[in-house]
């Protein structure tokens, strides 16, 4: 890849769609997970810092949150069951993740690629982008729910279900405090 593409190509995250084998009332684009992704993940990490003694970066989870599945604009969004059927399939996905995030890097100039290697990259903040994560998919299972598409019934208790056993107390408040406001209309939430 030339060194230059690499936004370009993080601009494809808008045309590709996430939960292909589930019949979806709209779709979602990997972009707008991302970015759900980052603003949870900014608020998990807001929340350990003010209420529970954490230590965490919040702009800096955010920023890594918006990268967080980049990878798939080379891969594709691989569906849980089929990535999770068995370690050698997981296993050959992640390594097949790992040279899309090399790619991807490829794409920018030499001197920027370890400052968004940094992004790519899990790290030590990584349990709370994957709460993040999971949430997202929680908040689009109870949408899809909602709208009256049972397909996503399964979908949201694994969720809730990850989520539940979720060791980070902001995952706790998060959903107590803030998650049941998602099933409000916009009248609801504005009042």
């Amino acid at each position: 890849m030339k060194d230059n593409t690499f936004f370009a190509l993080i601009s494809r995250m808008k045309h590709i769609n996430r939960w292909g084998l589930m019949h979806n009332t709209r779709y979602e684009s990997l972009m707008e997970h991302s970015f759900e992704t980052a603003y949870i993940a900014n608020a998990l990490a807001n929340i350990e810092n003010s209420m529970f003694g954490g230590r965490y970066d919040a702009e800096r989870i955010a920023a890594r949150a918006l990268f967080h599945d980049s990878a798939e604009i080379i891969t594709g969004d691989m569906p849980t069951p089929v990535k999770y059927e068995n370690d050698r399939i997981n296993g050959a996905y992640a390594q097949a993740e790992g040279r899309a995030r090399e790619r991807l890097l490829a794409a920018l100039p030499e001197n920027m690629r370890e400052v968004y290697r940094g992004y790519l990259d899990e790290g030590g903040d990584y349990p709370v982008i994957k709460a993040a994560d999971k949430l997202s998919a929680l908040i689009k299972c109870m949408e899809e729910k909602n709208g009256g598409n049972r397909d996503f019934i399964a979908a949201e208790a694994a969720a809730r279900d990850w989520l539940e056993k979720c060791e980070l107390k902001s995952v706790r408040y998060f959903m107590e405090n803030m998650l049941p406001a998602y099933s409000q209309t916009l009248d609801e939430l504005t009042k």
